[in-house]
């Protein structure tokens, strides 16, 4: 067992989703024993509470904030957390870059503002665009192999 896998901690049953909730992966069993898990939380290492009004990207995504050219906010209140969810990716990324060299993948939670890897929520509305999360984006662009927890197959093959 030499290899990181690298995965939203929310998927290991751990209750810090924006709602308190966890959403346990069943699937995560497959990798127990084959790889090391490192479980992380960008939103909580930028600081957010948990639970925490729900975010979403304002325009474009995560790339897009990364390059200041568009905002995280909270939904109902339209606080502007995008300093938050900056913070907890650059965070994030200090931790694995630890062990970078271990690192096999970053899985993350599809849909999230912070770990979107393929999906993200449309801001004005609960409908999904193609796009990814803050923190997705800042592993991709340090060169990490992300996949969607959506990609089972190719989860598989690690």
């Amino acid at each position: 067992m030499d290899k990181i896998i690298v995965i939203s901690m929310c998927l290991m049953g751990i209750k810090c989703r924006y709602d308190g909730r966890s959403i346990p992966w069943e699937e995560l069993k497959f990798l127990k024993g084959r790889f090391f898990i490192l479980p992380v939380c960008p939103e909580q290492l930028g600081g957010l509470p948990t639970p925490r009004p729900p975010a979403k990207i304002e325009r474009e995504d995560g790339f897009s904030v990364l390059e200041g050219k568009s905002r995280v906010l909270t939904i109902e209140e339209k606080d502007d957390v995008t300093e938050n969810f900056i913070r907890g990716a650059q965070e994030t990324l200090k931790i694995v870059n630890t062990f970078r060299e271990d690192i096999k993948a970053v899985i993350l939670k599809e849909k999230s503002p912070s770990c979107g890897v393929k999906t993200i929520y449309n801001f004005n509305s609960d409908s999904l665009k193609a796009g990814k999360g803050v923190a997705a984006a800042l592993f991709i662009k340090n060169g990490y192999r992300v996949l969607s927890s959506d990609e089972l197959e190719k989860i598989k093959k690690l």
